[in-house]
């Protein structure tokens, strides 16, 4: 038996092969992440004697090609969570940090672990997709928060409340009619220093240019709203540059949300389970791609605890002796994505109350029990997956037999 240890850095890794008793078949080595050294590496690991085992840890994306080519020739390979590796074989007063030394010790784990370590199987490339959209997407929601909140800072000194004059929700394609209106009215002199009839029929054309409904009564409230607010920021050149480029940034993010969640309602659409998950109470045309690109393949989940586990809510024993733990907390250890969008469809849940759903009973009965919020939320979330799990699973089972 070989245990390949794999130490990924970005662009290159370090190979060292063991045997059991501590036999080095293959000091550690570089390798460099190309397809002719990888091709190399695949050929060189399946010429040795014995059975063969790769054994890495998982690195965001720096693992992937590895991984990938390693076990499209054929090889055995497993992709261990780092925490699983960082403290063993920890006991050396001593401490010693390199890719060698970490290479070894990853060979060795895989001796230690043989039995039970898990195999790397590529995901389809629909869910990968789908996936790496929402993590854009993720990314793209933390600016254009920062966005929106920069661009309100700087009208609380030209327009104070502009972005509170309007309450229409968002359209398909990103933009908000509070964000319209400043980029044609950045200063509440835009409004104010004309007269009541002369921005009235400057507000009925703008708003016939971008396609929103004209109300005198809104027009005559807005007037009124900017005829009692200062402008701290002179009416300038430069405070108009400010706020338009504000609004231009926060634009173009917007959009490009819009068509990240149009694309990931694409994907969706074409894995064997949008249909049954889309039936989900709670779940919509937005939270829906979301958890099918966190959760992936139920099936991969050996059972609804895993799949538990795998989200950080679950509660692990903590017990002692003749101590039982009673007050136990969330391991927290898990994907932080999966958390987040557990955590909006648990709040759909909590504002439409629907009674005859079996989560929101659960939920209702815990917060009548006096339980603090975000305990009977992500109870309630556990309880969500459980369900979740159940349902996929038969459904894809099913599709399977016909």
């Amino acid at each position: 038996m070989n245990s390949v240890g794999i130490d990924i850095s970005k662009g290159r890794s370090t190979v060292a092969v063991m045997r059991p008793f501590g036999e080095v078949v293959i000091s550690p080595f570089e390798v460099r992440h190309t397809d002719s050294e990888l091709s190399e590496l695949a050929r060189r690991l399946k010429s040795l004697d014995g059975e063969t085992r790769v054994v890495m840890e998982a690195t965001g994306n720096y693992h992937a090609p590895v991984a990938w080519l390693l076990h499209d020739a054929g090889l055995y390979v497993s992709v261990v969570n780092a925490k699983l590796v960082h403290g063993y074989g920890n006991n050396d007063l001593r401490h010693v940090k390199t890719d060698r030394k970490d290479a070894v010790k990853l060979a060795n784990y895989g001796l230690d672990r043989w039995l039970t370590l898990p195999r790397y199987v590529p995901e389809e490339d629909t869910r990968l997709l789908l996936k790496s959209c929402y993590r854009q997407y993720r990314q793209y929601s933390k600016v254009q928060t920062v966005l929106k909140n920069n661009l309100i800072s700087l009208l609380d000194t030209t327009f104070p409340n502009a972005n509170r004059l309007f309450n229409s929700p968002v359209r398909a394609d990103g933009s908000e009619k509070w964000v319209d209106f400043v980029a044609e009215f950045w200063h509440c002199g835009c409004v104010c220093e004309r007269s009541e009839k002369a921005f009235l029929n400057k507000y009925q054309r703008w708003c016939r240019k971008n396609g929103y409904n004209f109300s005198e009564e809104k027009a005559l409230y807005i007037y009124s709203e900017a005829g009692g607010h200062i402008g701290v920021m002179p009416k300038s050149e430069t405070t108009k540059l400010l706020v338009e480029q504000a609004v231009s940034q926060l634009r173009a993010t917007s959009a490009a949300l819009a068509t990240l969640r149009q694309e990931m309602q694409s994907l969706a659409s074409q894995l064997p389970e949008y249909p049954v998950v889309m039936e989900m109470f709670g779940v919509g045309p937005a939270l829906g791609p979301q958890l099918m690109a966190e959760i992936g393949d139920v099936r991969r989940f050996y059972s609804k605890k895993a799949l538990v586990a795998y989200a950080g809510i679950d509660a692990p024993p903590n017990d002692s002796g003749d101590v039982t733990g009673r007050r136990k907390n969330m391991s927290k250890v898990g994907a932080s994505s999966l958390r987040r969008t557990l955590f909006l469809v648990m709040s759909v849940y909590l504002q439409t109350a629907p009674l005859d759903e079996p989560v929101y009973q659960f939920m209702d009965r815990k917060r009548a029990e006096g339980k603090p919020y975000r305990v009977y939320m992500m109870a309630s979330a556990n309880k969500f997956l459980r369900i979740y799990y159940a349902t996929v699973k038969t459904y894809l089972d099913t599709l399977e037999q016909i």
